[in-house]
């Protein structure tokens, strides 16, 4: 389906995926949703896929794992075949250091999470309108990593 646009969520909090399917019901209606909850679980998708899997990654970067998201960020930047699949960094840090790793990681952009049910519809606006309808995304077909 050409509309479908799979989105990987890597995120600990278990509630992020009801909340970003229900607002994007209103912002984002072509958007799908799969969350994994750490960076083990993420890099066991990610090496799982064989054919086509997210367009689009939000990336906490605290996980409560001993790896954080940026590990997950670098996992991805150090192999070809997922070196150029975006990643948004979706984390209520507004830390510098924290802002300045993910962009010297190769983050294709750093947000804050909303707070509220509008706002988090208006984020998912925001991300439709920039890496759905704006930008062209490259085509990764994944095959199973060892």
């Amino acid at each position: 389906m050409p509309n479908h646009f799979p989105i990987l969520i890597v995120d600990d909090d278990p509630l992020l995926t009801e909340i970003l399917s229900q607002s994007s019901l209103l912002g984002f209606p072509e958007a799908s949703f799969l969350q994994v909850h750490s960076t083990a679980e993420a890099i066991t998708y990610i090496k799982s896929l064989d054919g086509y899997g997210p367009k689009l990654v939000l990336l906490d970067c605290y996980l409560q794992d001993r790896e954080n998201g940026l590990d997950f960020l670098a996992f991805l930047r150090g192999n070809p075949e997922t070196r150029y699949l975006p990643v948004v960094i979706l984390t209520v840090s507004q830390i510098q250091a924290d802002i300045d790793n993910a962009y010297s990681l190769g983050a294709s952009s750093f947000t804050i999470k909303p707070s509220c049910f509008n706002d988090w519809v208006a984020y998912l606006r925001s991300l439709r309108h920039y890496w759905f309808k704006t930008v062209t995304l490259p085509r990764i077909r994944f095959q199973k990593m060892a």
